[in-house]
């Protein structure tokens, strides 16, 4: 009980650490002593409530354009509105925005001026959800934490693109057009802080080269990725949660040792093509198999060795970590053989 405590505080606070790093930031005390009176101005178009007057509510009003923004903003919500374009003239006083959603709008990349974004020096959280992008917008500030993508229709990412976003923690690209030519091997060099990856539901066929090395969520689900390339995992030692669900991985298609790398702590490779069960590592606690071809259960070839185990008996004093296995939606028929109970002595959960 205490290792599935501790493995799910652990969870929230890896899958909470992009967002509480930038929070912090955010929600510090902004002091109005140096505002002049004009600074309290209120676009017509959106609502500034009173409480909250660093935020500015333009959402939902059918705007074809973004209003001049007033230099006390750091909180800027348009989504939902018919706007096209971000020109630069709406944004020259917004020195201090941290924060801009632009969901749900039609902006193409076309519309967006080239200085727009990357003038605002401040700026953390960048929100562009189910717009009409098909590359992703360049240049950005160098301050930018958060840059979510979803649902547009980006197939390219420019050369350089992020070669300065240093302090981006976490880049959502999924559901978008992403084939494997829109990655070089430099694609995403730059972003040494990258914490989050998303690219579920796309259409890519192979993992993408060269992550970043400080990838710790990794989520490609929904592609049609067939195959691992040997020692893929050697570029991002840090990766603990890895997302592979819906894919074309056969057993043929992964590296000889599987998924034996010691920092993923959740595997999910359900719906795929798997007719046996992969290599894993003994710090691993939840693995998804679900939905495969795999017809029994080796025990032999799921658990762990005991190198590995003896390495590190300060950690594995009870065995190997794992605590939540899923088998359903495959060819395997019960009962469990025991010696699967005998490996894995912390499994709490098995569905069948």
């Amino acid at each position: 009980m205490a290792t599935t405590i501790s493995f799910i505080v652990w969870v929230l606070f890896i899958t909470d650490t992009v967002w509480t790093q930038s929070v912090r930031q955010v929600y510090e005390v902004h002091e109005p002593g140096d505002w002049t009176m004009d600074d309290f101005d209120c676009p017509r178009e959106c609502f500034c409530p009173p409480n909250f007057p660093t935020a500015l509510y333009c959402e939902n009003r059918g705007l074809k354009e973004i209003p001049a923004i007033p230099s006390r903003i750091w909180y800027l919500y348009l989504e939902n509105n018919q706007i096209e374009t971000i020109p630069e003239k709406p944004f020259e006083n917004a020195t201090q925005l941290r924060w801009i959603n632009l969901n749900k709008n039609k902006i193409t990349n076309y519309g967006i001026e080239k200085g727009a974004l990357s003038q605002l020096k401040k700026l953390l959280f960048l929100f562009l959800e189910d717009n009409e992008l098909e590359e992703v917008p360049s240049p950005l500030p160098r301050s930018l934490e958060q840059l979510q993508l979803a649902r547009n229709k980006v197939s390219r990412i420019p050369q350089g693109t992020f070669s300065n976003l240093e302090n981006l923690t976490l880049l959502d690209l999924q559901h978008n057009k992403l084939l494997d030519n829109a990655f070089q091997r430099d694609t995403f060099k730059g972003l040494k802080n990258l914490m989050q990856l998303n690219m579920a539901k796309n259409a890519l066929r192979n993992m993408p080269p060269r992550l970043p090395a400080n990838t710790m969520q990794l989520f490609l689900d929904n592609n049609s990725i067939e195959g691992i390339p040997e020692n893929y995992f050697n570029v991002i030692p840090k990766v603990a949660f890895l997302r592979l669900n819906h894919n074309k991985l056969s057993d043929a298609g992964l590296p000889s040792s599987g998924f034996d790398v010691s920092s993923i702590l959740d595997l999910q490779l359900s719906h795929n093509q798997l007719t046996k069960f992969p290599r894993i590592s003994a710090h691993l606690q939840h693995l998804h198999l679900d939905h495969n071809k795999i017809k029994r259960v080796n025990v032999s070839v799921i658990c762990p060795t005991s190198t590995a185990l003896h390495a590190e008996q300060d950690v594995f004093i009870h065995g190997p970590q794992l605590s939540y296995l899923r088998l359903d939606g495959n060819e395997i028929r019960p009962p469990i053989p025991m010696d699967l109970m005998t490996c894995f002595k912390l499994l709490q959960a098995v569905i069948i």
